[in-house]
């Protein structure tokens, strides 16, 4: 069973459905409303817990009605939340999540999660050291993020640094990180491209290896030299919230097979999370995937 540490945000997504966006200074009728848990750090917590990973959150949530709601579910979804810290002087993080034909809109306002410290992290340490992997994200301050990169290259602990939303960021401490995960556009923004470059090309220029998302088309992989691809899978799409948080969860879990065997199992489980609704609900348990990767053999 995989060891995971995941320091990160905890948010409620507010989810409303429509038939398509609207357009600026636009009213327009939803069809469905409904808060649903999420935050990219929660999110591939649970990712990593149904799939089989001890995992423990490093975060924040207020003290509020949404606070208790999000540490409640983390523990029924298996995840250890002893370092997770009440606010009082803030209100839990939320993501205000639009979902038409098959995309969404998201716009996070970080409360708590802005006040998960370097010191929360530290005082993690000692399940750092005994973890197979880390993750970090970009909802959290960005010392934070920094402290958790150099923690676990100080005790040798791979991390999975996943930067969303994307910045660009220093390449002496990103270079700490085991792993990159963005999609093209994160990828060219912490590199600090324009955007007109070939992502290959990004892959090679960054100072750590790169794990890139593409969607569909599944995702490309680079340690040394030129990188390799894996394509996805074909599913009917639903909702696309939470995909990537599903791959970065994945991947962390199943890294100890190696980044190939990784890469593919990340794809899979995501392809199978956006064939339901909401961030954490679409996401598979171990036996699922398992069964969707035994139904595409040799695909």
């Amino acid at each position: 069973m995989a060891r995971i540490v995941v320091v990160g945000s905890i948010n409620m997504d507010l989810v409303t459905l429509v038939p398509r966006f609207p357009v600026a200074g636009e009213t327009l009728l939803g069809e469905r409303f409904l808060t649903v848990p999420g935050g990219k750090g929660a999110n591939q917590a649970v990712a990593a817990a149904r799939l089989g990973a001890q995992v423990v959150m490093v975060g924040a949530v207020g003290r509020d009605a949404f606070g208790e709601q999000l540490a409640r579910g983390l523990v029924e979804e298996g995840v250890d939340t002893t370092h997770v810290t009440t606010r009082d002087d803030v209100g839990s993080g939320t993501a205000s999540i639009t979902v038409a034909e098959g995309d969404n809109q998201i716009v996070v306002v970080p409360g708590a999660n802005a006040h998960v410290t370097a010191t929360q992290v530290e005082a993690a340490r000692a399940l750092i050291e005994r973890a197979d992997a880390v993750l970090v994200q970009m909802e959290i301050p960005l010392e934070t993020v920094e402290a958790t990169v150099r923690l676990g290259r100080a005790v040798d602990v791979p991390v999975i640094l996943n930067p969303a939303p994307a910045q660009p960021l220093p390449r002496e401490w990103l270079a700490q990180a085991r792993y990159l995960t963005p999609n093209q556009h994160e990828l060219a923004a912490v590199l600090g491209d324009a955007g007109d470059t070939d992502f290959r090309e990004l892959m090679r220029r960054a100072p750590c290896p790169v794990v890139l998302t593409r969607g569909g088309e599944g995702a490309w992989y680079r340690e040394q030299g030129e990188p390799l691809h894996q394509h996805g899978f074909s599913v009917d799409v639903v909702d696309t919230t939470g995909a990537g948080d599903t791959f970065n969860g994945a991947l962390a879990v199943f890294l100890r097979d190696g980044l190939e065997v990784a890469v593919r199992k990340a794809c899979a489980a995501a392809a199978l999370s956006v064939t339901r609704l909401g961030a954490q609900g679409g996401m598979p348990t171990r036996d699922e995937l398992e069964a969707f990767l035994g139904s595409r053999a040799g695909a």
